[in-house]
């Protein structure tokens, strides 16, 4: 088992051997990731539906949704908000900040495509008609809730969410067992769901997917459209994410493990 400062030592060749890759085959990766994890929220959200008790439907969410994750981790895939961690790389001067950027773009844009494809997809092709099409009602009423949360809440809960989810990448780095991965990933991602905090890459799934099915099943949507998707829900909940991962989680860890290796 791989110690936290081990991990440190690892994600700083880890963060520079992503951002070496070549663009495409970061944007492939990332249209994985994207799909990974827009199936893991249409799952969360096919789980939840009708439970009677807002708790339970919480946890069911959060027993599902984490599967988009392990995908990721498992099948392979560049996701933004894991990809956070670089900075870690970045801050022990292995990385440009340059190259993080470029990286971060393009795995942004890649996980864009792949969450937006599979919104698509189970719009046009009606798997939203569950439930005597009450599925497609309650995506809509996700994606009006999350456009209209206020800027501010938006990017607190990002920053919670994100700080779960660099965890989770962090400790999966503890074990190269497969199952030791799974676990050690699963739990803090599902409690991030669990507490309904807000994660980019999802959204790129929810609100679409919201936005389609507004036009597919013509359900009304206060407030849904493409700029208060952009403006008012990514664009705070990206900040929050890029506070959350890479300044909180990998600075520091970097400060606690990389700065006193330099002084020993």
């Amino acid at each position: 088992m791989n110690t936290p400062a081990e991990i440190a030592e690892l994600y700083v060749m880890v963060g520079d051997g992503k951002t070496a890759r070549k663009s495409w085959v970061l944007f492939v990766l990332a249209c994985f990731a994207g799909a990974f994890i827009a199936l893991g929220g249409l799952g969360s959200q096919i789980a939840s539906y009708g439970v009677p008790s807002p708790g339970l439907a919480k946890f069911l969410s959060g027993v599902v949704f984490p599967i988009g994750l392990m995908m990721v981790i498992v099948a392979g895939g560049e996701l933004f908000t894991g990809n956070c961690l670089i900075f870690i790389s970045v801050l022990s001067k292995n990385t440009y900040l340059s190259a993080m950027l470029r990286s971060w773009l393009v795995v942004y844009l890649g996980n864009a495509v792949g969450a937006i494809f599979v919104a698509f997809l189970v719009n046009y092709g009606h798997v939203l008609d569950m439930f005597n099409n009450g599925l497609a009602q309650a995506v809509v009423s996700t994606g009006v809730a999350k456009v209209n949360m206020p800027f501010f809440d938006a990017f607190a809960k990002g920053i919670l969410c994100n700080f779960m989810v660099c965890l989770a990448v962090w400790v999966s780095f503890s074990t190269e067992d497969i199952a030791g991965k799974i676990i050690a990933l699963y739990l803090p991602i599902m409690l991030f769901v669990i507490c309904s905090f807000e994660h980019c890459i999802a959204n790129m799934y929810f609100i679409p997917s919201a936005l389609f099915a507004k036009n597919v099943y013509g359900i009304d949507a206060d407030g849904l459209n493409l700029f208060s998707f952009l403006v008012k829900n990514l664009l705070p909940v990206t900040l929050g994410n890029i506070v959350g991962g890479a300044v909180l989680v990998g600075g520091g860890y970097w400060l606690v493990y990389l700065t006193q290796r330099d002084d020993d």
